[in-house]
């Protein structure tokens, strides 16, 4: 089948559905934007969202639905969730595709956002027949994660889909510079650079640790993060807890290896030591966020994705106040020492780590001089400055 070519004179949608939010009145334009996880903890979609509804975009956000799955809060937007038969593999990214593209088709809209390279093929597809632009936001360097390097098979065929869709994008956008160079180096495309980072409105309960269920005479270290999988460090932060003393690690949030996590603190008679908090919405985590005494980020450098990743838990660090011990990736160490906010930890040697978290929690000038700069970053680093960007490039569709 031929198709038509493309026009650049969008009409305006006018049907309603029924999501359980209702759409924007005046919106002059609908978007539909596309994520393959659950929408309960994406926080960087949501921060989009919201900013392209100020925008007075019509905006609706479609995801998965699993039967763990947090209830969403109201927002200011149209949500769906489908309910899936697969759940991972090869099957759940075909059907997943499937689906999108048949709800894709089944909707007017004037723009369709695609979140990462497992939801690309269905939104460009969209973009194709029904002759709409498609704008990509890329969390992360998708091929070169862990669980596709360590699988090169599966890794060559999303290769071959970036390779096919990602040169013939135009407005791309990804989360740090490191990763923008990569993607141009490989396709020679600039990307638009907008870091994943809280607003600088959001306000936090100021409850007591008490109300948590946490001691006042301990020092709590905190791990968080909806992605606490393979490779990132959790292993080697348990294990240093064998050397700190009066301290709690606390690990929330969920990943692949949250079972082998669990195993291991049994294994080493450490359940006193670490606890375990599910996935909650973003605003319950923070309230535990706020409570610690040192953020940990040690994801480790054996992999492109990771050795450029800069996570969102970073800034979430920021913003509680708490210092920040990470591992020396480029990205992330930058930030850590620019703003001299926590220590860089050289190895993932479990005593090395333990050094570090005992200086770290112990009373001093330089936790002092920690705390005063943290409220310098998070006056700094927030998403009111990230989102000149996306004004800037989405301004063009209104």
């Amino acid at each position: 089948m031929k198709l038509k070519r493309c026009e650049t004179n969008w009409s305006v949608s006018k049907k309603t559905n029924t999501f359980a939010n209702p759409p924007n009145p005046k919106a002059l334009k609908q978007v539909l934007v596309a994520v393959t996880n659950d929408l309960s903890t994406d926080q960087r979609v949501d921060k989009v969202c919201n900013t392209l509804v100020d925008m007075n975009f019509g905006v609706t956000l479609t995801g998965r639905r699993l039967p763990e799955s947090l209830p969403l809060a109201v927002r200011k937007y149209r949500t769906h969730r489908m309910k899936l038969i697969f759940r991972r593999g090869p099957l759940f990214y075909a059907e997943f595709n499937i689906r999108l593209l048949l709800h894709l088709l089944g909707r007017k809209a004037d723009l369709i956002v695609s979140n990462d390279l497992d939801t690309l093929p269905a939104c460009y597809l969209a973009h194709k027949i029904k002759c709409i632009p498609v704008v990509y936001d890329s969390h992360e360097f998708y091929t070169e994660t862990p669980e596709l390097t360590s699988r090169p098979h599966i890794q060559h065929i999303w290769e071959r889909i970036e390779r096919f869709i990602f040169p013939k994008l135009n407005d791309i956008f990804t989360v740090n510079e490191s990763i923008a160079a990569l993607y141009k180096q490989r396709y020679g495309k600039q990307l638009n650079v907008v870091r994943n980072i809280p607003r600088k409105s959001v306000l936090y309960a100021g409850k007591p640790r008490a109300a948590f269920g946490l001691p006042d005479d301990k020092a709590i270290i905190i791990l968080q993060g909806a992605g606490i999988n393979i490779q990132r460090g959790a292993e080697e932060a348990i294990e240093a807890m064998k050397f700190i003393n009066r301290a709690i690690l606390l690990i929330v949030g969920s990943g692949d290896v949250i079972d082998a996590l669990k195993q291991r603190v049994t294994d080493l008679t450490l359940s006193e030591k670490v606890r375990f908090m599910p996935k909650m919405p973003y605003h319950e985590m923070m309230a535990y966020t706020r409570l610690a005494d040192v953020g940990l980020t040690l994801d480790k450098d054996t992999n492109l994705n990771y050795r450029f990743s800069l996570p969102n838990k970073l800034f979430d660090y920021i913003h509680a106040g708490i210092p920040v011990l990470a591992s020396r990736l480029p990205e992330i160490a930058r930030i850590v020492e620019d703003y001299n906010i926590g220590l860089i930890a050289e190895s993932h040697d479990p005593e090395h780590i333990a050094y570090q978290i005992n200086q770290m929690i112990s009373e001093g000038p330089l936790r002092k001089t920690w705390q005063e700069n943290l409220k310098k970053a998070a006056t700094e680093l927030t998403w009111e400055n990230e989102e000149i960007v996306l004004k800037r490039v989405y301004s063009k569709y209104l």
